[in-house]
């Protein structure tokens, strides 16, 4: 799995550039663990209001700066990651992690100026793809911090057990049942070029409202998931079936506005779709695709979980 290098264990500048290093690296941390870039800044925010707070006396008397950052941002996570489960049992359909477009600069309507989005801080790796995001929403508050710690970002088990205030052997074994989970939830990758040529069929497929061409490049077992969030029209329930999925999709594809086009983007850096009505993006489409076929997709129209598809 790609890797993150681990945060600077010196002396944190006040300076912006030491802020913005240790916030990129923040971002990246809580964005895995919470699926959501929205949250993931509110965290990372918490986190330096507390850094600032103390008094430079306070400030000073911290031997690494960098690690006491990690280990609040960690742990504020750890107690949303704990309350998200109550709040999406509300939640009106399936919850499905946000969506991240490639990185882009947004110009900040100034001239010359630009300025960094967040979602721009988080490294598109094989460890923020829709499927291995999906797996971390089936797993432990506990399990997810301690197995993104270690085997993401490299901590030890002895840094990670500070975090989470469990022993260091408890949090090896954290660590090793979220490991299982996703080795049994995920076959082989495709090659990207691959997932590419595929996710294309697949578009040109459903433009041309192809059933029997849709049907050849569906799993037979595979699963349609949509998240609206009760402020987008879709369907409530996963569609299981690669027959059930073709069906739908040519429904949606009957019934879509004559201004609607699809278009092939990179979702989470893997090869996905997004649907824009009037230039603006209303759906995001995540795949996961084993061998020649598409086992799983990920529909996104809560409107809040676009946003960083609709701006720039």
């Amino acid at each position: 799995m790609t890797t993150q290098s681990r945060p600077g264990h010196g002396r944190l500048d006040p300076g912006l550039d030491a802020i913005t290093s240790e916030r990129r690296q923040l971002i990246n941390i809580a964005y895995r663990l919470l699926g959501s870039l929205a949250e993931a800044e509110d965290a990372v925010q918490e986190t330096y209001a507390r850094w600032y707070a103390m008094s430079p006396q306070q400030q000073d008397a911290i031997e690494s700066p960098g690690a006491w950052l990690t280990t609040v941002t960690s742990r504020i996570c750890l107690t949303l990651l704990s309350s998200a489960r109550v709040r999406r049992e509300t939640y009106v359909g399936e919850w499905i992690p946000e969506p991240l477009p490639e990185r882009t600069e947004r110009s900040t309507g100034r001239p010359g100026g630009t300025t960094v989005d967040p979602a721009d801080r988080v490294t598109l790796d094989e460890s923020v793809n829709m499927a291995f995001l999906v797996v971390l929403e089936s797993m432990t508050p506990a399990e997810r911090v301690a197995f993104i710690l270690h085997d993401v970002f490299r901590y030890s088990f002895a840094e990670v057990a500070g975090i989470v205030g469990r022993t260091p052997a408890a949090c090896r074994q954290l660590a090793s049942s979220a490991r299982r989970r996703i080795r049994d939830s995920q076959g082989p990758a495709s090659p990207t070029v691959q997932q590419a040529g595929i996710v294309r069929d697949f578009k040109q497929a459903w433009e041309a409202k192809d059933i029997d061409a849709l049907i050849g490049l569906l799993d037979p077992d595979a699963t349609a998931i949509a998240d609206g969030g009760g402020l987008a029209t879709t369907f409530l329930r996963p569609i299981e079936g690669g027959e059930q999925i073709a069906r739908a999709w040519v429904e949606i594809a009957d019934r879509r506005p004559g201004d609607m086009t699809f278009l092939e983007r990179t979702v989470n850096g893997q090869p996905g779709l997004v649907a824009q009505q009037d230039g603006v993006t209303v759906t995001v489409f995540a795949f996961e695709v084993a061998g020649d076929r598409i086992k799983r997709i990920w529909a996104v129209r809560n409107p809040e979980k676009l946003r960083r598809w609709t701006t720039g």
